[in-house]
């Protein structure tokens, strides 16, 4: 296990510049996963710490030792990293047993198997099969096991669960999780998913326009985003106009009290996740603002409806997570309440 540090890493290909001083620091035994939209350079940052690219500048360093910075250049082989591509990249002519222990001194090879299939979730039988006779996620966990046999001091994954199909997906991730938690090897993964890197890291790191936009636990990204383009990037969020006096802030949901250290008083946006409305068919003596029903999207175990809040100019609209059963049709009027407190970021003076 090792200790993984990123330190002020550049990169650009011909003109374009793609990461711009990239700092990151990723725990020993911890999980941490990188997500960012497409073309954020979450694939170039992976390979620069494998060494397989070279970066224009900064200092990686594994374990305390400086694997590149300046004229310091460790190569690959030599770097103790275990790399798992999207595709898994198994040998097709080996069986799953040659994969694992590829790369093993002869004398390693038989007794890293079995141990390894165990971790991944794979029963020993699965030694004797190829590539070919697995599915996309059984190729996944013969991947990470094979990265897993020569004791890596870094695993890093890239985006190894895009190609499976959902049901595929989700249960190669939990094996996949299960197995490097148990192993406590310290884990790099990036992915384009938000929920995905939000669901399986102990530690997040959304990278933006090159550099790291924000790291934290998955709650403390989710629940305090550094700013609005990171709270819509992280998940389902309205951003809503008004005005802070103090901790609270009126808007058109009412007057919401303010989670962190509130910006300046005057006009602010506010940040609600849709989980924190509730709807009621009746007022009941609560404070509450009348919303009208414009559409429902039905998520099987729970609904989003689209409302507009009554009495706004110009009419506001927001979106609300109700239990599937017990939502409203369309066009009725409901009374929403906002739970919890609220981010507010400085709004257009």
């Amino acid at each position: 296990m090792s200790h993984l540090a990123i330190h002020a890493i550049t990169k650009s290909y011909r003109r374009r510049k793609v990461l711009t001083g990239v700092h990151l620091d990723v725990p020993e035994g911890q999980i941490t996963t990188i997500c960012g939209r497409t073309g954020s350079g979450k694939t170039t940052l992976l390979r620069i710490v494998a060494g397989f690219l070279r970066p224009d500048g900064g200092t990686v360093a594994i374990g305390g030792k400086t694997m590149c910075q300046g004229h310091i250049w460790i190569p690959p082989e030599r770097r103790r990293v275990g790399y798992v591509a999207q595709d898994g990249a198994l040998f097709p002519h080996l069986t799953v047993a040659g994969n694992i222990g590829f790369g093993l001194p002869r004398r390693q090879r038989r007794r890293a198997v079995d141990p390894m299939l165990d971790l991944v979730g794979l029963p020993g039988e699965y030694a004797r099969r190829y590539p070919h006779e697995l599915s996309g996620g059984e190729q996944q966990r013969v991947a990470l096991a094979r990265a897993l046999a020569a004791q890596p001091d870094v695993i890093l994954l890239d985006e190894p669960f895009t190609s499976l199909d959902p049901g595929a997906r989700a249960e190669t991730r939990q094996s996949v999780i299960h197995a490097l938690t148990a192993a406590r090897t310290t884990t790099l993964l990036i992915t384009h998913d938000r929920a995905e890197a939000l669901s399986i890291a102990d530690q997040v790191a959304v990278l933006r326009d090159g550099i790291i936009a924000q790291t934290g636990t998955p709650p403390e990204l989710y629940q305090h985003p550094a700013d609005p383009d990171l709270a819509t990037y992280l998940g389902e969020a309205m951003l809503i106009a008004g005005e802070v006096s103090g901790t609270t802030a009126i808007c058109p949901l009412g007057t919401l009290t303010l989670r962190t250290t509130p910006p300046p008083d005057g006009p602010a946006l506010l940040m609600i996740r849709p989980e924190q409305l509730r709807l009621h068919r009746t007022l009941d003596g609560l404070p509450a603002v009348p919303a009208r029903v414009v559409h429902i999207a039905y998520h099987g175990h729970e609904v989003l409806v689209q409302l507009t809040v009554d009495g706004s100019e110009p009419p506001t609209p927001v979106r609300a997570r109700a239990p599937a059963g017990t939502f409203p049709e369309p066009g009725e009027l409901v009374w929403l309440t906002v739970t919890d407190t609220v981010i507010a970021y400085p709004g257009p003076g």
